[in-house]
């Protein structure tokens, strides 16, 4: 890489983001998660590859994984609904903790026969791959028409465990690199990473919603790099205090989606885009970071089938069987969580942790949790619509309009143009325009029918699946939500 010159290193990049946004074309087309396809084009241009790239720092890999899964996370935790996920936040805190834990310590044992490890570098390896992946659960779940519920708990799984994941991961590598470890302040931090790191997201995510509607910058592209600014700002006010950065991010972004916003759609798009840049940076980095002759060698091959089933067939059952019990999940909906804990990028940046502390398995540690991220990927990840076809889990078919027309908020008049699609339930469905006591301030602007425009007068009839462009000043927001009975 030291020989490239700018030019050729800018060059390389253009062709890296063409080729990975390409391929979540093609991953779709497969059914293949596109995070595979991204660490294979990783792995296809390093030095075990084509040579184009030399990569071997951990510490660089650690550093780009962390900040893309802020940006991932933020990205996903704007995008997810309250409503969605207060019903089944209990049984996600449960997944995330007391699941995270048994199937850690299932792994664990596992590897201690299978693998040449000690007590101590098994359970380590356990606690890497112990939790769900963020990155490979909201884009499995934006590309796939699964169950409200089941999908909202994988979502606020996966958004709330890497705390737990995190700090096993660290005991097990200071038990192992640390002569007299303090025991009691190593599960004292647990409990300081999980409640500083909640309060910190919802004091931050309160703090960023004021700040975005009561600030006015000068251009609405800015707005969107406040927010993003705020998920950096909380991810590091909560790691430099030994809180869980992750968590903190999560439960910011939850607040900050929602909540009302000046410049909505801007800020969502913005993230949308800028996350599926990090997703498509970090999981190169990561196929970079991983060498086939050492991954595809048989030892690890053969360590890494065998742990792999004990991850998907025994532990994350057993984990999800015990952490649901009484919570109201069905024997199809229990068998689908079961089969749906995606491994990705969590337990690939967390292995590079024993490598930098220098743990003298690490680099075996890496190439197994590499192996085992990849088959979860190609196993599970492709596969769920045909598991959740299968248990009768298919949500309602995903459905988003090809038409066009930018939303925009109009800074010096206060006011919004925001989408609203009707459905069965809409109160205005079936009334005309004239006949509807929309506030004084509120103008429907434009209505897509059938992919359609339809340009709205009095005698228009607003009807089911419709797309409203609602002009409304924000003063009126509320009463206008009250009034068609929904949140938009």
């Amino acid at each position: 890489m030291g020989s490239f010159n700018i030019d050729s290193f800018v060059l390389l990049a253009a062709l890296l983001l063409i080729v990975g946004v390409s391929v979540t074309k093609f991953s779709s087309r497969l059914g293949m998660p596109s995070l595979v396809l991204f660490i294979l084009v990783g792995m296809l241009i390093g030095s075990d590859g084509l040579g184009i790239i030399y990569f071997d720092n951990a510490e660089q890999a650690q550093l780009v994984g962390i900040i893309a899964l802020v940006i991932i996370l933020f990205e996903g935790g704007t995008q997810t609904k309250w409503s969605t996920i207060r019903p089944v936040m209990w049984p996600s805190v449960s997944l995330a903790t007391i699941g995270v834990l048994i199937t850690s310590l299932i792994v664990g044992f596992a590897a201690r026969f299978v693998v040449d490890l000690s007590w101590l570098e098994a359970l380590l390896l356990g606690a890497i791959v112990g939790s769900t992946d963020a990155a490979a659960v909201f884009a499995s779940l934006k590309e796939r028409n699964i169950s409200t519920k089941v999908g909202a708990t994988m979502e606020a799984e996966s958004g709330t465990n890497d705390p737990m994941a995190v700090f096993l991961t660290l005991i097990f590598i200071e038990l192992i690199t640390v002569n007299q470890p303090n025991y009691l302040l190593l599960f004292g931090s647990f409990f300081w990473q999980m409640g500083l790191g909640l309060l910190i997201g919802l004091a931050l995510g309160k703090v960023a919603s004021i700040s975005i509607n009561h600030i006015n910058l000068d251009s609405s592209g800015l707005y969107p790099i406040f927010a993003l600014s705020f998920a950096l700002l909380t991810y590091s006010t909560a790691s430099l205090i030994n809180a869980s950065g992750f968590l903190a991010v999560y439960v910011a972004a939850l607040v900050i989606g929602n909540s009302e916003l000046t410049y909505r759609h801007s800020i969502f798009r913005f993230n949308e885009g800028f996350a599926w840049m990090a997703q498509i940076l970090m999981f190169i980095i990561l196929g970079l970071l991983a060498f086939p002759e050492q991954i595809l060698s048989a030892p690890v091959i053969i360590n890494g089938l065998l742990l792999s089933a004990v991850l998907i067939l025994i532990a994350r059952p057993v984990a999800t069987f015990l952490s649901t019990i009484a919570m109201n999940y069905s024997l199809k909906e229990k068998t689908f969580l079961a089969w749906a804990g995606l491994r990705g990028a969590v337990p690939i940046v967390l292995a590079t942790f024993a490598i930098v502390a220098e743990v003298e398995k690490g680099q075996m540690i890496f190439n197994i949790v590499f192996f085992i991220v990849l088959t979860s990927a190609l196993i599970q990840g492709s596969s769920l619509s045909f598991m959740a076809k299968k248990l009768g889990l298919s949500g309602p078919k995903k459905e988003t309009p090809h038409h066009s027309l930018e939303l925009i908020s109009i800074g010096k008049a206060n006011a919004e143009i925001i989408e609203f699609k009707t459905d069965e339930n809409t109160p205005i469905v079936g009334q005309k325009l004239q006949d509807i006591e929309f506030p004084d301030t509120v103008l429907v602007s434009a209505i897509v029918r059938n992919e359609k425009l339809v340009t709205p007068y009095g005698e228009t009839e607003i009807k089911e699946d419709d797309f409203l462009y609602i002009l409304v000043s924000r003063k009126q927001k509320n009463k206008l939500r009250r009034m068609l009975k929904r949140d938009y």
